[in-house]
């Protein structure tokens, strides 16, 4: 080889190997970290996700993108967040192959779960099976330590539904032994995995407490005409009418419930009785409506975030998984910074291991679950959807009768 073609040769060689360097610090200094999640923007999952999830991603996203991104400890700089999303139309199918489609075309480095109960379990060997963190912070089933076992990459941060169904039943044991309300209880159901779940624990719950369970009937998703419900329950003679619903059931049966003058002493609605729209469609007649969730107005970081959320979205959170899904993100956000990379395999170690500063507090899980973390029932007291159980330190103290029903 004459001394020119030995030059370029060299320097042939030469750039190929600072392409091939140029190359590999590219892909490990990505332009952006996608985060994607199918969602219900349609159906009728809309209006939880639309108060519960999709504000929060959205702040979230926006208070990290301002600080600059996520820091990558790995390269030394922050990196911006990128979304992708899709509508899963309220449809388990759909949630299946968006969340598919979000990991095998779009590569998004994190996926965030959709809205409720339901749509979490359908989506969740997906997420395993590609060893993604599902954070299920709109997800309420008594198979979730099962679930963390099977699928370890799962989080399960609303609990079980016997937590919740404890918490109740402990409330109205007391007021029973007050001499506030009757043994008799009437319950309505929706007929998906949230209300299935919660009205199974239910029933063990009643009896073991030994309350007569007087009415019982579940119902399917989209039922808006609930009045026939409404005055078996009220025929029944109970005391307490709980129902386990989703926002478009727990509207209709307050509207239903007025109109038909049905004013249990205890009314324990489903989701939607914490959601800002629920005071302002039904002023002073909130009063006394009990729920899950709840917050406690002594709780400075809480306070903080509603105002950032307000600020964004000119409306307050709800009172109940809104807090929580937020906490969830802020320790992804502290479990990737800690990493220092987009390693899911570390980021679910150290979720799952981890101590978290959060809006509601520290938080550190216990198989894939907060314990005593936030209120896990609240009910409607001059205007503010306070926590009243379980028993301990901020909670209020439950008001019984509730009000009747100004028309």
């Amino acid at each position: 080889m004459n001394r020119g073609r030995r030059l370029f040769a060299g320097t042939l060689a030469c750039a190929i190997l600072t392409l091939g360097f140029a190359g590999a610090v590219t892909a490990q200094e990505p332009a952006s970290i996608k985060v994607g999640y199918a969602i219900s923007k349609t159906g009728p999952n809309a209006g939880g996700a639309n108060i519960t999830q999709i504000p929060n991603y959205q702040l979230w996203v926006k208070e990290v993108n301002d600080k600059g991104g996520l820091m990558l400890k790995s390269i030394g700089k922050r990196v911006k967040v990128e979304v992708i999303e899709y509508d899963d139309r309220s449809n388990s199918e759909e949630a299946v192959k968006a969340v598919e489609r979000l990991v095998t075309q779009d590569k998004v480095d994190l996926l965030f779960p959709p809205w409720g109960t339901g749509l979490n379990l359908a989506v969740g060997p997906v997420f395993n099976k590609y060893g993604y963190p599902q954070l299920a912070f709109s997800a309420v089933t008594d198979r979730a330590p099962e679930l963390a076992k099977r699928w370890p990459n799962s989080f399960w941060f609303l609990g079980t539904s016997k937590q919740y169904v404890d918490a109740l039943v402990d409330l109205l044991a007391q007021m029973r032994k007050d001499g506030k309300i009757n043994d008799s209880i009437a319950m309505v159901s929706i007929a998906d995995g949230f209300g299935i779940d919660l009205s199974k624990a239910a029933r063990e719950g009643f009896e073991k407490a030994k309350f007569k369970l007087a009415y019982d009937k579940s119902y399917p998703i989209g039922t808006q005409d609930l009045s026939p419900l409404l005055g078996e329950a009220q025929r029944s003679g109970a005391d307490t009418f709980v129902a386990f619903s989703y926002p478009p059931d727990t509207m209709a049966l307050t509207d239903q419930s007025k109109v038909a003058s049905f004013a249990p002493k205890v009314m324990f609605l489903g989701v939607g009785v914490g959601f800002p729209l629920y005071p302002q469609r039904f002023g002073e007649n909130i009063e006394g409506i009990m729920s899950l969730g709840g917050w406690q107005p002594d709780n400075k970081a809480t306070a903080d975030y509603r105002a950032k959320h307000k600020a964004m979205h000119n409306r307050d959170p709800d009172y109940w998984g809104s807090q929580v899904g937020y906490s969830s993100l802020q320790m992804l956000e502290q479990a990737i910074e800690r990493d220092g990379k987009i390693d899911r395999e570390a980021i679910i170690k150290e979720l799952q291991t981890g101590t978290f500063d959060t809006v509601i507090g520290k938080i550190k899980l216990e198989n894939n679950m907060p314990v005593k973390a936030f209120p896990l029932i609240g009910q409607w007291q001059k205007g503010f959807y306070t926590g009243v159980a379980p028993a301990g330190p901020g909670m209020a103290a439950v008001v019984v009768p509730k009000p009747a029903w100004k028309q």
